[in-house]
């Protein structure tokens, strides 16, 4: 069983329950504690579950997910459907040149220049919905990590993705960009809550849900660059957002870093250098709302980092690397720093955790051996590609 602990009153008399999963060997922070408490407190709420991947956030607890008979638009955040999409590659690992598949994932940079218009139509949005960021995967925390399965643990579980040990998978973290924040931005001045069946509740609800399904499209249309950059095929395997706000029996269940666990199996996303792990939710604790931890969560906040990591060239260049041997894009500079593996908690330590309150069980052990953050964009590349798209045409018509 989680521990609980009760707080007090909230402003419309209810009390609710703190579930925590996680334990003391877990890195929590006193900040995360205190938003925690914050959240139990807010009237309507009725239940938190917290996972071992908390952390503080701007404007709530990060891994922690929270029922409530109103919305509550900043428990979701400006990032709303962001998530973890795990996805096969129809590429034998004996085939890959780590260094030149992070030349070729550089493609990822820049604007996807595919028929934006098509795809979101195909997902029931709107033809030019912030078109010009889909197939981008943003900055912050966002990668798209080529990766092996190292170990399995769940034959069964792992054979009926059509996996098996050894082969190259991609798992891709992003979310709704540029229009997440224009959603969130609307409703900045409804911090109080939203009732569901005001008219401000069911805008938000409906462009909520607009950005969770761009969000989806947004993975994998990243993946399906990253695919077409080293000449393979994609399958997807699970598609796990978490962050967003759904109707549960009558109430409204808030997901801030905590992904979605009704879903046959979960990505545990670790820092670039630590494993990542593929979880079967066990849904052995109601209490959990069916949730868990969607990574390993940050140990430091990304102000603090800087003086903990990078502090020379040869130390930046050190960050390019993993001890695994792997490679690292990021050519941003502060993003690098920012986002150091020991700015991360130890994905295994939260799996732990995970199983020792019967949240989940593993599947499999993924190894990275690529992550691609950031590179620095050539001005003159989109030009070059639209002369190229012109001749094709022109060659076409003749």
């Amino acid at each position: 069983m989680g521990t609980s602990q009760r707080n007090g009153a909230a402003p419309d008399g209810c009390v609710a329950p703190i579930h925590r999963y996680y334990s003391d060997r877990a890195w929590i922070e006193g900040a995360a504690e205190d938003q925690l408490t914050l959240v139990a407190g807010m009237a309507g709420v009725s239940r938190v579950a917290a996972f071992p991947d908390l952390h503080p956030g701007k404007y709530g607890p990060v891994g922690s997910a929270i029922l409530a008979d109103r919305i509550y638009p900043q428990l979701i955040g400006n990032d709303i459907g962001c998530g973890m999409s795990l996805f096969a590659l129809g590429l034998p690992r004996r085939k890959l040149k780590v260094d030149k598949a992070a030349q070729r994932l550089r493609a990822l940079e820049g604007v996807w220049s595919g028929d934006a218009a098509a795809r979101l139509a195909s997902e029931d949005l709107p033809a030019g919905l912030h078109a010009q960021a889909l197939g981008t995967i943003g900055g912050g925390n966002h990668f798209c990590e080529l990766q092996f399965v190292e170990s399995v643990s769940d034959e069964a579980a792992l054979s009926a993705t059509g996996l098996t040990g050894g082969d190259l998978v991609l798992l891709v973290h992003s979310g709704s960009r540029s229009l997440g924040v224009s959603v969130f931005g609307s409703v900045l001045g409804s911090f109080g809550g939203l009732a569901p069946d005001g008219k401000p509740g069911k805008a938000y609800l409906a462009a909520h849900g607009q950005a969770v399904r761009w969000a989806s499209l947004n993975r994998r249309i990243i993946a399906e660059r990253a695919a077409e950059a080293l000449r393979c095929e994609i399958r997807l395997i699970v598609d796990a957002p978490h962050n967003l706000v759904e109707r549960n029996a009558g109430c409204f269940l808030h997901r801030k870093g905590a992904a979605k666990a009704d879903l046959p199996l979960v990505p545990l996303a670790g820092s670039r250098d630590a494993y990542s792990y593929l979880l079967k939710p066990l849904h052995a604790e109601p209490d959990a709302l069916a949730s868990l931890a969607h990574g390993s969560g940050r140990k430091y906040d990304r102000r603090s980092m800087t003086g903990r990591a990078g502090t020379t060239k040869s130390d930046r260049e050190t960050l390019q690397r993993t001890s695994f041997g792997g490679k690292v894009v990021c050519e941003d500079r502060q993003l690098l720093i920012e986002e150091a593996p020991n700015a991360y908690k130890d994905p295994a330590q939260v799996l732990k955790d995970l199983q020792s309150f019967g949240l989940a069980g593993a599947v499999a052990r993924l190894q990275p051996l690529l992550t691609f953050k950031k590179a620095v964009s050539d001005i003159r590349e989109p030009a070059r590609r639209d002369k190229q798209r012109r001749l094709k045409e022109r060659r076409a018509a003749r």
